[in-house]
């Protein structure tokens, strides 16, 4: 009798484990400026001019499998600022992350590396840029924020116009 109800206080348990062995998880280990860069190549005479120049912002995010069920994502901002065809400074950072994304459904790991990841990441790009662009002694660029979910539909939706236009090979 005894062992009838140690091993009826164990089934559940064993399953607890299993269940729990089975859940999502996603986990940050690790967040780092991957590259930086700053540009100036007419200093200092870009120091003297007044006229304001115009800034061009471009982003761009990657991600890779580093381990399993480990990856690495790594988003790119690029800010260019011009005085008609010249460049009065040019700043580009890449920052990344490593995360652990586990216990989840492929088309869902896509989705997460696309969107949530790239959030996490994009402040601290974007504190970045503004603390070398004022360090570089200009006004800080303050960067909007990006809705990634917006920009990663949109490629989905790209790629899906391009697989239907593709000629097929039947």
């Amino acid at each position: 009798m005894a062992q009838d109800q140690e091993n009826a206080l164990q089934e559940p348990a064993q399953a607890a484990g299993e269940e729990q062995a089975q859940q999502a998880v996603f986990g940050i280990e690790k967040i780092y400026v991957k590259d930086l860069s700053l540009e100036i190549p007419n200093a200092p005479q870009v120091f003297l001019q007044r006229e304001n120049p115009e800034v061009g912002i471009e982003l761009h995010n990657s991600a890779a499998a580093i381990g399993d069920g480990v990856f690495e994502a790594v988003i790119t901002v690029t800010v260019t600022s011009k005085i008609e065809d010249k460049t009065v400074f040019l700043v580009e950072v890449a920052q990344a992350g490593i995360f652990q994304i586990r216990n989840v459904p492929n088309e869902a790991v896509e989705g997460i590396l696309g969107v949530t990841c790239p959030n996490i990441l994009f402040p601290y790009a974007r504190e970045a840029v503004s603390d070398l662009v004022t360090r570089a002694g200009f006004p800080p660029v303050l960067l909007n924020p990006i809705n990634f979910e917006a920009l990663y539909l949109q490629q989905k939706q790209q790629q899906e116009a391009q697989a239907g236009d593709s000629p097929s090979t039947h």
